[in-house]
């Protein structure tokens, strides 16, 4: 562990987007204006391949705790607003809400003696207040403890907390990306008024998650530039990649997963060129808000020693089908809730991975991943890429690593999880040594990987039983099309036996087992409401 004195602890800002593809900010490829995080990126480094857990609440309870999602007790899904049971299944690895056998790193870092916010999206547990970001270490909340929710009217069970009192929003403007930036900024501005001492900030934004809600000035810099279709975009989009070397120049672009653009009427086309055009504002507006939080910094000298981490939570979402749901007068609206925009430009948002958002193929976990830390990256790799891979538990590590924490094995009374991560610090200052020696793992609804150097072993779960596991080379092969598990059965035979290993470690339960409880309690919730 690098010692850090008191007066040299940086600042410490975690910046999440939601659903959010691999390609779907400039510096890694995107035709969406994203001028801030390219800034960011431009002086600071990228991770071309860093991993997230392929779904929203498992990969922030990992993110926030340094474990693997199964160990906090969000192996699935948690609770939601609409029913307290829902994924509450009596299995300590699913009980749909952060357990007390992990700790936050809100938590972690007051032995450091930092102050400790957070504004955004929470997904960490609903309906027991024990759960809550102010009683899971942090000093000050404002957002969505859901998963999602109007960006214009986020009220009732999705709508605003702040502190422990659920709040309206305020003026007649309201957006709920912009919001979580005010808060984000005051609560900066009190933390530098009120103490000395630095700072943790996780900003989690619901950006670009669906609803499909965006400001009409935004969606403007984008309605009809998607015309060509999802193909073309994506084409567009992997040839700018290889010109950044987000991918090497012999990188291969995946089949398209889309529907035939030119079989569609124009109405569709027009139609689904809207559809994009909004989702590319939510991230442009994210883009935005972020430059208001780093001016903010700017401004208050506190922005060359503040450790910037901006990651997306999981792969782009392919719900709502493969031309998305949600009737088409809603675009555009203030309305709506399940409203996005389909399989096909979600393909796009993936460039050039396959899979998406629920699976472990690159495409459901490749994430962007910036560090930005002028005080501690020396200048001479501010803008390059990182060639380590990493997993969300590492930034807990590299947390604990700069901030001089101390993460303990007893809480509050509980036996504590070990970290699970390898700090990222020797990476962003420019060693080139692999920091994962040993394997890393994935599961999520019975999809299931293991990477170990350059090899990934990876399956897609089919309920009928027929899951086998593929073998990629993602030095040679990052986009998983030369399955090499024919060739290479004895490292499948390991692979595979160091995965069992770990999910039995871990709680991982069949999701044949989890399925079949999901069904009876919809079958008993039918039942009760036609009694």
């Amino acid at each position: 562990m690098v010692q850090v004195k008191p007066k040299e602890k940086p600042n410490i800002l975690v910046i999440l987007a939601d659903d959010m593809g691999y390609a779907d900010i400039g510096c890694y490829g995107s035709e969406i204006h994203t001028p801030n995080l390219d800034q960011l990126a431009a002086t600071g480094i990228r991770f071309r391949e860093f991993y997230n857990g392929a779904r929203c609440c498992p990969s922030r309870a990992s993110l926030i705790s340094g474990l693997y999602a199964h160990q906090t007790g969000i192996g699935h899904m948690t609770n939601d607003p609409e029913d307290s049971t829902s994924f509450q299944y009596h299995l300590p690895a699913y009980q749909g809400s952060l357990n007390f056998n992990c700790v936050t790193i809100a938590e972690v870092l007051k032995s450091a003696g930092y102050q400790t916010l957070m504004s955004g999206k929470w997904h960490l547990g609903y309906h027991d207040k024990n759960k809550w970001p102010l009683q899971r270490g942090f000093d000050k909340y404002f957002g969505i403890l859901a998963g999602a929710a109007n960006y214009f009217h986020p009220t009732g069970g999705r709508g605003l907390t702040l502190l422990n009192e659920q709040v309206e929003p305020k003026g007649d403007h309201f957006y709920i990306t912009d919001a979580f930036t005010d808060y984000a900024i005051q609560f900066i501005k009190e933390h530098k008024e009120q103490n000395e001492q630095p700072f943790f900030l996780y900003l989690a934004y619901t950006s670009p998650h669906w609803p499909l809600n965006a400001l009409q000035a935004d969606i403007k810099k984008y309605r009809g530039k998607y015309k060509q279709g999802w193909s073309a975009l994506r084409k567009e989009r992997f040839e700018r990649m290889k010109q950044l070397g987000v991918l090497p120049a012999d990188a291969i672009l995946t089949p398209d997963d889309g529907a035939d653009w030119d079989k569609l009427s124009p109405e569709k086309q027009d139609e689904m060129d809207y559809r994009m055009a909004i989702y590319a504002a939510q991230i442009d507006r994210m883009d935005q808000n972020i430059g208001r939080v780093i001016e903010t910094l700017k401004a208050s000298g506190e922005l060359d020693n503040t450790v910037i981490f901006f990651l997306s939570d999981n792969g782009a979402c392919a719900e709502g089908g493969i031309l998305g749901a949600g009737k088409k007068a809603l675009l555009g609206t203030e309305g709506g809730y399940f409203l996005n925009y389909g399989q096909s430009w979600a393909n796009a948002s993936n460039t050039p991975f396959k899979k998406y958002k629920h699976w472990v193929h690159e495409g459901g976990i490749g994430t962007p991943l910036i560090v930005h830390w002028p005080d501690g990256i020396p200048t001479v790799e501010t803008g390059k890429f990182a060639n380590q891979y990493g997993f969300l538990p590492d930034i807990m590590a590299t947390i604990v690593d700069v901030s001089g924490a101390s993460y303990p094995l007893h809480y509050k009374g509980n036996a504590i999880s070990p970290m699970e991560g390898k700090s990222l610090l020797p990476v962003i200052r420019g060693k080139e040594e692999p920091i994962h020696r040993e394997p890393i793992f994935w599961e999520h609804e019975g999809n299931a990987a293991v990477r170990l150097g350059n090899l990934k072993l990876v399956k897609e779960y089919h309920p009928s039983g027929e899951s086998h596991w593929e073998l990629y080379d993602l030095a040679q092969d990052r986009s998983e099309m030369h399955d090499l598990a024919a060739d290479m059965p004895d490292q499948v035979r390991a692979m595979s036996e160091a995965y069992n290993q770990w999910a039995a470690r871990v709680g991982v339960v069949s999701f044949d087992k989890i399925s079949a409880i999901i069904k009876q309690k919809q079958l008993d919730k039918q039942q009760k409401k036609q009694h």
